[in-house]
């Protein structure tokens, strides 16, 4: 290794050099300072890494629930439009069936071509249903005031007469 520089070393001697307890000490101290400094600055770094990872941790976390909420809302919102259009849908449903079926009634009183006695017996069964107890004022119109009145007395006639021995 020394050929280079024009030296030839023939032989190398090792001897055990131990220097002296103090410069020991002092160098067996100053390796210890140098470990604990390392080691404090690792210890450091490392506790910042796990902070760091904690809180990019919380917020990607904040994050994914925020995220899963509006979605939740989302999903939730569009639910109750579908259930709010389908009872929509349902009820024009059930109004168009009751008034076909109210226009078909129609249709079959007039092609049965009632007379005027049917038309007042109807309106004297709906009085009924008008005047159920749950109304306090009832106007009577007057064509249904003399049926009523003819009603009354017949019921009265029917109730005096006396049946028959046979």
């Amino acid at each position: 290794a020394t050929d280079p520089w024009g030296i030839k070393v023939n032989r190398v001697e090792l001897k055990n050099i131990i220097p002296p307890k103090e410069i020991q000490n002092a160098m067996e101290k100053q390796m210890k300072a140098e470990r604990e400094r390392r080691e404090s600055i690792l210890q450091a770094e490392g506790t910042k890494q796990s902070q760091i990872l904690v809180a990019e941790g919380e917020k990607q976390s904040l994050i994914l629930k925020a995220d899963a909420a509006k979605q939740a809302a989302i999903l939730k919102a569009e639910g109750e439009k579908e259930a709010r259009i389908m009872a929509a849908e349902a009820e024009a449903q059930a109004i168009l069936q009751v008034q076909q079926a109210l226009a078909d009634s129609l249709k079959l009183l007039n092609a049965a071509a009632p007379n005027d006695q049917v038309v007042k017996l109807k309106a004297l069964e709906t009085m009924q249903k008008v005047a159920d107890g749950k109304a306090t004022k009832i106007i009577i119109p007057s064509e249904l005031q003399g049926l009523a009145g003819l009603a009354a007395s017949a019921k009265a006639v029917f109730e005096s007469e006396e049946p028959k021995a046979e």
